[in-house]
């Protein structure tokens, strides 16, 4: 399988390290990166093929998954650059807000296009992504380009690309509500008497290794709620206010939903 990175920032960077521990020969990756100092620390550091542009990729290298992974605003002049690897392989997204019927408006309706919706705890290989195939997309691809995905974390697909607002919302935002919910519980913390360290430490010890649990347990989130919860003691007491009427359930419903009407204005 040959894969061309066009863009090789946070998560194509991610993308690339887990690839290359999982084995992927270098030989099968050609990075598109137009940043000169960026391009030099990827040869020097992983002493791969890295170019300036998708015009220079060889015209016998196998392109079976071309990843865009550069910022949205950049999207138009990298797509148009890999214009020639229609009908070769399989165009994948990684780019908020960027609708198939984009990619389809500046490729062509014939080109076979996957959009993913990825996270920034990619970063340490605890991502997960969702993806959305056109009918141009073969099981083939798909296979491809899950193995692809899951070298950063876990992988889901669906078929309705409408799909992909919420789970922008719910999976694309969600690591900053986690981050926010830290912070306020470490706030929570300091007002209840306890030093600015040793609550971000309690917080963030807590956040982590509750999602942990919740990962290898495999144990639904409620039950686990209901595991740690004594009838009458302090985890009740909390509890309470957190899931009554003006709780967090509504607040995260009402974010989720701003959320979601975002996306749809940015996909337009």
């Amino acid at each position: 399988m040959g894969i061309v990175l066009v863009g090789c920032g946070k998560m194509g960077g991610a993308m690339l390290e887990g690839w290359l521990d999982q084995g992927v020969p270098k030989s099968s990756i050609r990075i598109i990166e137009q940043n000169p100092e960026h391009a030099q620390a990827l040869r020097d550091t992983h002493d791969i093929i890295v170019l300036d542009d998708a015009k220079d990729v060889e015209d016998g290298f196998p392109a079976d998954i071309v990843i865009l992974a550069v910022k949205p605003q950049m999207m138009d002049e990298a797509v148009l650059a890999c214009k020639g690897f229609v009908g070769r392989g399989t165009y994948m997204s990684i780019a908020a807000g960027k609708t198939i019927s984009y990619f389809e408006g500046l490729l062509g309706a014939e080109a076979s296009i996957v959009r993913v919706m990825p996270n920034t705890p990619a970063a340490v290989r605890r991502g997960v992504s969702v993806g959305c195939a056109n009918a141009h997309v073969s099981g083939e691809a798909k296979e491809k380009c899950t193995s692809l995905l899951e070298a950063v974390g876990e992988v889901a697909w669906v078929e309705d690309e409408a799909l992909i607002d919420g789970v922008t919302a719910v999976s694309g935002s969600g690591p900053a509500y986690v981050f926010y919910m830290t912070e306020c519980l470490t706030e929570a913390g300091i007002k209840a008497g306890l030093s600015e360290e040793l609550a971000t430490q309690l917080a963030r010890a807590t956040v982590a290794g509750a999602g942990e649990l919740m990962r290898q347990s495999g144990i639904a989130a409620s039950q686990l709620r209901t595991n740690v919860t004594s009838p009458g003691g302090t985890t009740q007491a909390a509890l309470e206010v957190l899931m009554g009427e003006n709780g967090i359930g509504p607040i995260f419903e009402k974010a989720v939903y701003a959320a979601v009407q975002r996306s749809k204005e940015l996909a337009g």
